[in-house]
């Protein structure tokens, strides 16, 4: 490989226009050649410069509406021609083949197609076949041939090219060959996916993962643990997409709570009024509706007033003033929403190290998607836990029927519950969470958890009992074993909501029936690990 390669000839085949000229333009100074294809080469001559068509060099037109262009010997020879082998070199001038030095190619638009809702025949139209060609071509060829795939490159090469005499060094190259596979990984990534959805494929036999440095991380989810935040180019909305207003960068920690807070609150609607969650480490730790934005974060914080220092705050509705004078009176490291007005970016602006994030949108909570977890030698990939319960969907199984409020809380508290590690248990009163159990080995353990934390919010807030006293309770997954239910029962719970399927469901709904609980079965479990 040569350690420095003078830049003399250059082909230009872009989609995405953005400083096209200009880079051009500044090529074109340093004496360096164009080669150039259809609308890149049209901009080209607009611009003033002069530009060889591709058509020039192989002899033959653009055909098939474009489909061919570049995909021949004397593009591809002056690509993949070693220079210092005598054999490619005698090839070359054997068949008229100049060598390309460098490559501008960045690829038909096929992510942006396929997010905007395009039909399957558009999307296959937008597959580029040349440029990945070329591009995976010039960047195996890194020892002679740059390669440049992204428009944030050009001042990169043109530095290059600046500090080592018109010139671009081995290193150099060898970082724009790794972009560049990556671009054609990531391209060839999106389009099975792609695929597999277009055609109900569930579980393709190879499954391909690429994603865009959107943020380099001080360190993980401990100093030790080097991280980056990568997108994936979803259209959904959420932390990836959000604007950050104000504050620090966000930490990994950070963005992970960011998410789960701002994917549990788009679980209410906000045209059935404003929701609020606060989450800690993953975990809800007081999640509440309320007449307004402020009623709802005062009633999710009242719910854990001690786990919500340092913690997430999501709304489901643009964050006003009057709770963002609320929210400042403690700590707290984000806050997303929707929106925000002026007065609440005012009053954040006093609080440099929190961090406001608005997104324009809520995430849709019923989409459809996947997620992935890693494991040693593989990795799990399943669809999002997007379940959804309804009322008529309910079975009441005990003699005591639930009232009208008591089936709204047991919804409530169902949707909390869906997020929450398991083993879950979350205590609902009037719309708002009042004691959480979660992430724990046994199921009657988180029941006794967020038992206690609602005791211990009772005699910080001076009240005469804990608020879980009539309460409706969800459990993620069925109740193994009647001490569940009795657990409740001592905690106060009037009603509860479960999966059912247990082999001792009988012996449960009779421990119900014998304590006064209602219990209704939904025969849908919401397990989140």
């Amino acid at each position: 490989m040569t350690a420095s390669v003078a830049l003399r000839r250059a082909l230009i085949s872009v989609s995405d226009k953005t400083g096209l000229t200009e880079f051009a333009t500044a090529l074109a100074a340093r004496g360096v050649q164009i080669l150039s294809t259809g609308g890149s080469a049209k901009a080209l001559r607009e611009a003033g410069l002069q530009v060889t068509d591709v058509a020039e060099i192989t002899g033959f037109p653009e055909m098939m509406d474009g489909r061919v262009k570049t995909l021949h010997p004397a593009v591809h020879g002056g690509l993949l021609a070693l220079r210092d082998n005598p054999d490619h070199v005698a090839a070359m001038e054997q068949h008229g083949i100049g060598g390309i030095d460098l490559l501008v190619v960045n690829l038909y638009p096929f992510e942006e197609t396929v997010a905007k809702g395009a039909d399957y025949d558009t999307c296959i139209e937008n597959i580029d076949i040349g440029g990945p060609a070329m591009i995976r071509a010039a960047a195996k060829n890194h020892g002679f041939v740059t390669v440049v795939v992204d428009v944030q490159d050009y001042d990169a090469v043109l530095a290059e090219l600046d500090a080592h005499d018109g010139a671009t060094t081995l290193p150099f190259r060898q970082r724009q060959a790794q972009i560049a596979y990556a671009r054609t990984a990531a391209y060839d990534a999106a389009v099975s996916t792609w695929m597999a959805g277009a055609i109900g494929e569930a579980t393709p036999r190879r499954r391909a993962f690429a994603g865009t440095l959107a943020q380099g991380l001080r360190y993980g989810e401990n100093p030790h643990q080097q991280a980056a935040f990568y997108v994936a180019g979803e259209t959904r909305p959420g932390v990836a997409s959000a604007r950050q207003w104000q504050g620090k960068e966000l930490s990994y920690n950070n963005i992970n709570d960011t998410d789960a807070a701002f994917e549990l609150v788009a679980e209410f609607d906000a045209a059935h009024g404003p929701a609020c969650a606060i989450i800690k480490h993953a975990n809800p730790c007081g999640v509440a509706q309320g007449a307004s934005a402020l009623e709802a974060y005062k009633r999710a914080f009242d719910c854990d007033r001690t786990s919500a220092f340092g913690g997430i705050i999501a709304l489901n509705r643009p964050l006003d003033g009057a709770t963002a004078e609320e929210i400042v009176k403690i700590f707290t490291e984000v806050v997303i929403a929707p929106d925000a007005d002026e007065d609440a970016k005012r009053i954040f602006a006093a609080k440099k190290n929190l961090r406001l994030l608005t997104t324009g949108g809520l995430p849709d909570p019923r989409a459809e998607g996947l997620t992935f977890r890693q494991v040693a030698g593989g990795f799990l990939a399943q669809g999002r836990d997007n379940g959804h319960v309804a009322r008529a969907d309910l079975r009441i199984v005990t003699e005591r029927q639930p009232s009208e409020d008591e089936l709204a809380d047991l919804m409530f508290a169902w949707t909390v519950a869906k997020h929450v590690k398991s083993n879950a248990i979350v205590y609902a009163k009037d719309l708002a969470t009042v004691g959480i159990g979660a992430g724990q080995m046994s199921r009657v353990d988180s029941t006794r958890i967020g038992r206690r934390k609602s005791e211990d919010m009772a005699q910080a807030m001076g009240l005469d009992q804990p608020l879980t006293v009539g309460s409706a309770v969800a459990s993620d997954a069925f109740f193994p074993f009647a001490d569940g239910i009795e657990a409740l029962a001592e905690a106060g719970a009037r009603a509860v909501i479960q999966p059912g399927g247990s082999m001792r469901d009988d012996e449960v709904i009779a421990a119900a029936n014998r304590l006064g609980l209602a219990m209704v079965l939904t025969g849908q479990r919401h397990f989140r690990h």
